[in-house]
């Protein structure tokens, strides 16, 4: 069998084009990987073994010239799969089969990937921590005793056990990031709009970005490089100044004299002495880089969460309410208890007498959110903060504390407010070895910054080299 530990997109190309093995063999190795570990894990709800075999061996008689030959990735189920069961994570779906795909997982399709099945994650994308799936929680490879982080919690544990080379997401408040950070995978949440959210299941649709998981930086740039642009259908595509830029050629430029924003409401408190020791000493190697900091503020960030959980369970009562039973799927009261508290919390705010006094509050705080970022990227080039305050935790830990779980995203949803994009990088590792992340933040569109940033830092600490043992 080969080994599929340390594999890359770019050596699996390698692999192929020096006929070091066929994409057969590779397919079969991740599936037999997968069927032998994942019972532990639980990163996959329905696994498309057949159909990936067959489009492994019509790849094998033909060239290896698309940029994802032969490339075996998993997807978050939120995105719909032509013919492939598609649940949201929800037993209110579990006998859903779309008519058509999303256009992520279309493009990643046509450019050769070849999809090894649908992943796991928190319910409708509603969690921190993977612990609200209907299909049973996903466990963090790094120690099976702590979540791997939410919304998409298989996403993250399949790249980190090496169930794939890469698996797509869905980010509306840090449900990329902070699994990333969680599972020593790298992941990024694209400008609000770069990539198109078209057959995606909504969660709240002005939050929603469309990423993806994977093991390194330049993985990720190539991702995106296929995933971005107007696809015809989501009319919230903003396109790129640069119509489809390749993120790979600068990525390898590095980082002397990059002007490297610290916000001091991320930093200032909060953080768990063990987090704040690893992001210090970031800070030392980003130096040594040649980066030059500077202390800004973001004067707003204290209302970031109040104003998140506001906004979006406002847009998942109107998102969830055409889950009826009438057209698809079984009646309301399949929804778990959290999807009954978003409806109940969103459809609140959204009634008579309180729209004013919190949706359109909240909205206003927003623009003000959005003007933080943007007066502190006029001084800056990139904002860099840890990922969580705190490393993984315990299952069951917060599941009861719904307020505490919510407080978990404090670091990541004001960049979902302000639609700007962030990427996620392996940071180093507790006294338990448990992963932390720290995330590059950066202007609209500033993706190219962000992967150089992130490939930088990356290349010299090399974090994505450690594997947990299965």
């Amino acid at each position: 069998m080969t080994d599929v530990t340390n594999l890359t997109i770019s050596s699996i190309i390698d692999g192929y084009k020096t006929k070091q093995f066929s994409v057969t063999e590779i397919v079969k190795a991740y599936l037999e990987r997968i069927q032998k570990f994942d019972k532990e894990i639980n990163s996959f709800i329905t696994l498309d073994d057949k159909n990936a075999l067959e489009k492994a061996k019509k790849l094998d008689n033909s060239e290896a010239t698309s940029p994802l030959h032969g490339v075996p990735y998993g997807i978050k189920d939120m995105f719909l799969t032509k013919g492939i069961r598609t649940t949201a994570a929800s037993r209110l779906l579990e006998n859903y089969i779309p008519s058509y795909s999303s256009t992520a997982t279309d493009r990643l399709d046509h450019e050769g990937a070849i999809s090894l099945g649908k992943l796991n994650h928190d319910a409708w994308a509603h969690g921190s921590s993977g612990e609200n799936s209907d299909f049973g929680n996903t466990k963090n490879p790094w120690n099976k005793d702590y979540v791997p982080g939410g919304s998409s919690s298989g996403s993250a544990a399949a790249i980190a056990s090496s169930f794939a080379t890469f698996a797509t997401g869905t980010d509306t408040g840090g449900s990329i990031r902070l699994p990333a950070s969680f599972t020593n995978t790298v992941g990024l949440k694209p400008t609000y709009g770069l990539v198109p959210r078209y057959g995606v299941i909504s969660m709240a649709s002005s939050l929603d970005s469309i990423g993806h998981f994977t093991k390194t930086v330049e993985d990720s740039a190539r991702i995106l490089e296929i995933t971005q642009g107007a696809d015809g259908y989501d009319a919230t595509i903003r396109q790129s100044p640069d119509e489809k830029p390749s993120y790979l050629t600068s990525i390898k430029k590095g980082i002397k004299g990059l002007k490297i924003g610290i916000p001091k409401e991320f930093t200032a408190s909060g953080l768990s002495p063990n987090v704040k020791k690893i992001f210090d000493e970031s800070l030392k190697t980003l130096e040594e880089l040649g980066a030059i900091f500077e202390e800004v503020s973001l004067p707003h960030t204290e209302y970031g969460i109040a104003t998140y959980y506001i906004i979006q369970p406002s847009e998942v009562s109107s998102n969830l309410a055409r889950y009826d039973g009438v057209r698809f799927g079984h009646d309301r009261s399949y929804f778990g208890k959290e999807a009954k508290r978003r409806i109940m919390l969103g459809t609140y705010t959204l009634s008579s007498g309180y729209y004013d006094a919190y949706y359109k509050k909240a909205m206003q705080v927003r623009t003000l959110v959005k003007k933080d970022f943007d007066d502190a990227f006029g001084k800056v080039d990139v904002l860099v903060s840890p990922v969580s305050p705190t490393p993984p935790w315990k299952f069951g830990e917060k599941a009861n504390n719904p307020l505490e779980m919510y407080l978990s995203d404090a670091l990541t949803v004001t960049i979902n407010l302000a639609g700007v994009p962030g990427l996620s990088v392996p940071d180093g590792f507790t006294q338990d070895l448990l992963p932390v992340g720290i995330q590059f933040i950066g202007p609209h569109f500033s993706e190219n910054m962000l992967f150089q940033t992130g490939y930088a830092f990356e290349q010299e600490t090399r974090f994505f080299e450690h594997n947990p043992t299965l």
